[in-house]
């Protein structure tokens, strides 16, 4: 009778322990926002996620990074369970943080991701002429990203180029546009808005990168189990059909969540692992 005192609780224990909250770690180096800002977006976004998969409403917490080394800091904290991050930080950290994609992000527009090369105008038509420039923008805190993914079907860059991360993209195309040897990686909002600038008309587009993956869910370390996964998969597949996420979504600027293209994400994995060496 004593020994079955000792173990009952011993259960409980261990029920709690698996039902204990998780957090999904939102990472997304050089954009809008910051943690504070941001959280009661990803409040809003915990509470409808823990809704559609039918969790307490304290299962899951959800928070913000827009700068790269806290976001992985967080992402190795013993709750963090899953991570919503662009590819190119996946593509960097996916081995030590052990990201394993489960869905994929449609971003507001619709379409897939690509990366435009802009540089001023007749500056720029061949990787040759960036020998001693800088390249700078958002993806550049993974360089083999750039040489390898972005811009590997431009051509191969020169090894004196300084790649640069910088979220300060105007200031950058300004740069440019003045005539310092400077090229910008944009990304396809970025792209989008550039002919609205008044330098516009200094600047041109040098290549464009075949379309891609854009950001992706992924469960970290195995810190969630199959059942709850599979609650949270579905719940983000399901939510942009729910009354009540439009403006949610917008404001994370994402139109779905969608199954992942694994053949695709191979073949970007092995063009990061596998193209010529970069700096």
């Amino acid at each position: 009778m004593r020994r079955l005192v000792l173990i009952l609780p011993l259960a409980g224990l261990i029920a709690a322990v698996a039902e204990s909250p998780l957090t999904l770690v939102v990472c997304a180096p050089g954009y809008p926002g910051n943690t504070e800002q941001a959280q009661p977006v990803m409040d809003d976004l915990a509470t409808q996620l823990s809704a559609a998969a039918g969790w307490d409403v304290d299962g899951l917490d959800a928070v913000y990074h827009e700068r790269l080394q806290p976001g992985i800091d967080r992402l190795t904290a013993p709750d963090a369970a899953m991570a919503l991050v662009p590819l190119p930080l996946y593509l960097e950290h996916r081995e030590t943080l052990q990201l394993k994609p489960v869905l994929q992000v449609v971003h507001a527009s619709g379409r897939p991701e690509t990366w435009t090369l802009v540089a001023r105008k007749g500056a720029v038509s061949k990787p040759e002429d960036l020998e001693g420039w800088e390249l700078a923008g958002m993806p550049v805190y993974s360089r083999r990203f750039v040489r390898r993914v972005a811009l590997a079907d431009w051509g191969r860059l020169p090894e004196n180029v300084e790649l640069r991360f910088s979220s300060r993209i105007v200031s950058i195309l300004r740069r440019a546009a003045a005539g310092e040897n400077v090229a910008v990686l944009l990304d396809a909002a970025q792209a989008k808005a550039l002919p609205k600038l008044g330098f516009a008309a200094d600047l041109e587009v040098v290549t464009v990168s075949p379309s891609m993956i854009g950001s992706l869910v992924c469960s970290v370390s195995d810190r969630i189990d199959t059942g709850r996964q599979r609650g949270l998969v579905e719940a983000l597949s399901a939510l942009h059909r729910n009354d009540g996420s439009e403006e949610l979504l917008e404001t994370l600027r994402i139109n779905r969540f969608e199954p992942l293209d694994a053949d695709r994400l191979e073949a970007i994995e092995h063009s990061f692992d596998g193209g010529p060496s970069g700096s």
